[in-house]
């Protein structure tokens, strides 16, 4: 079981982190409008993944709005970021920070795990036990995992640059 720390607090990792050359798992999570999407949903587009705990957090909403400065202005790539939260709270976010773009979607996981499970974040035990792990994926127009950081500390924001610039090697 992998492990992380929440404000250095032992925190366990439910399934085991994918690692760079896997193929990426499908996963289900809701949409702002209640729609499933699925990783199938972004075909054709290299993908950051973003996993967060909950947007209502001051780290996951400075993570979120810095990969909408930085991500989404670049054309192929689309970047989803995954939490906890129920798809309106998601929504309200977005409108409340002008985070708008169509390279940038929100999906929540209040119905189905199968993200943070398949990709190694759920959060087994603690207070936040059942949300996601703070990480990025970065996948290829073919769903292969060609960056991954797990951020070991969960109140630590990730390196941008490095998944970012991961990102556009491949588009």
């Amino acid at each position: 079981m992998t492990s992380v720390t929440l404000k250095g607090n032992p925190v366990q990792l439910e399934g085991k982190l994918l690692e760079v050359g896997a193929k990426a798992p499908d996963f289900n999570g809701t949409a702002k409008d209640l729609s499933t999407k699925s990783l199938k949903d972004f075909n054709g587009k290299v993908k950051i993944l973003v996993s967060v705990p909950s947007l209502d957090t001051s780290v996951c909403a400075m993570e979120t709005k810095k990969f909408h400065e930085r991500a989404t202005k670049l054309d192929g790539i689309v970047t989803v970021v995954v939490s906890g939260d129920l798809p309106f709270a998601m929504n309200r976010f977005c409108t409340m920070e002008g985070l708008d773009s169509p390279n940038l979607v929100t999906l929540s996981q209040f119905r189905d795990f199968s993200f943070s499970k398949a990709y190694g974040t759920h959060i087994a035990d603690g207070g936040l036990k059942g949300l996601s792990a703070r990480a990025v994926f970065v996948l290829d127009k073919n769903d292969t995992v060609q960056y991954v950081e797990l951020v070991p500390e969960i109140a630590s924001e990730p390196n941008y640059e490095a998944a970012i610039g991961a990102a556009k090697k491949l588009v």
